[in-house]
């Protein structure tokens, strides 16, 4: 376990020299209060946005910004440091891979939630000063815990291109097409699916699929108990589904310990 938090406390580090933590929480500080302002413009309505709406918000906002900057954040975590050499010299240390790997993802999963918490944490304070619902917390709770695992997911996702390659750039474009395919893709299939199909296609046949993009369970779990004008298409159909907030959370929990579980496989496996 110390091996683990020295790599994870270096990578934390490297983080905050880099400015990704600083840079992480502007973006989402800046762009979760200008959406609780302007959230409920579409509407016709000035002002502070209600809490259903500046949730449904935030969420097509994340949904698109935390995988592309988790991604971006560890695609180079260990083909980065294979290049450099950096990687054999880490691994002469009483170091295992495993531990290395736990390392990394716990230091770098640590920038991702705690840019998070302040970032949307501050969407939630300044909603909160407006209305004086305490719902507004037990609400961003849940919205920043599975933010928090969605950005998990993809961390442990790119480590997965990262040692599956041998180039920093082919990890980069391969980062950017699975962002790309999970982000916008993948819901323009099952749009084609829902109109392309004569018959349809079943709920539960669309909940289903929907299960294969972790994107797509996080949006699930924070608009589930939000008012139906706020969600429409595909989602408005899934949410309806049988699946409870909790077990959509342990099926996000599960995209981040599969991948992570077959990183750790590729990397014992893996010769340097």
């Amino acid at each position: 376990m110390k091996q683990i938090l020295a790599v994870a406390s270096k990578e934390f580090c490297d983080g905050l020299r880099n400015r990704w933590l600083l840079s992480i929480t502007a973006i989402f500080a800046v762009l979760s209060i200008g959406l609780t302002y302007v959230g409920a413009a579409a509407s016709g309505v000035v002002g502070i946005a209600s809490l259903s709406t500046t949730v449904a918000s935030l969420s097509s906002l994340a949904v698109f910004l935390i995988p592309l900057i988790a991604l971006l954040l560890s695609y180079d975590s260990f083909v980065g440091e294979q290049e450099s050499g950096t990687l054999l010299l880490l691994l002469t240390y009483p170091l295992s891979k495993t531990q290395l790997l736990l390392g990394k993802f716990l230091g770098q999963g640590s920038i991702i939630a705690l840019a998070t918490l302040l970032g949307f944490g501050s969407s939630a304070i300044v909603l909160y000063l407006q209305t004086n619902d305490s719902l507004v917390f037990t609400t961003f709770f849940t919205f920043i815990l599975s933010a928090v695992l969605l950005g998990l997911s993809f961390t442990a996702i790119a480590y997965l291109i990262s040692l599956s390659v041998a180039e920093k750039s082919k990890a980069a474009g391969l980062a950017l097409i699975t962002w790309f395919l999970f982000a916008l893709v993948f819901d323009l299939g099952l749009l084609a699916l829902l109109v392309g199909i004569e018959q349809g296609i079943s709920q539960q046949g669309l909940t289903q699929l929907m299960m294969l993009n972790p994107s797509d369970i996080f949006r699930l779990v924070n608009l589930a108990g939000l008012d139906s004008s706020d969600v429409n298409g595909a989602l408005a159909i899934a949410i309806k589904s049988s699946l409870s907030q909790q077990q959509l959370f342990v099926l996000l929990l599960s995209w981040v310990i599969m991948p992570l579980v077959l990183a750790n496989f590729i990397f014992k496996k893996k010769k340097l």
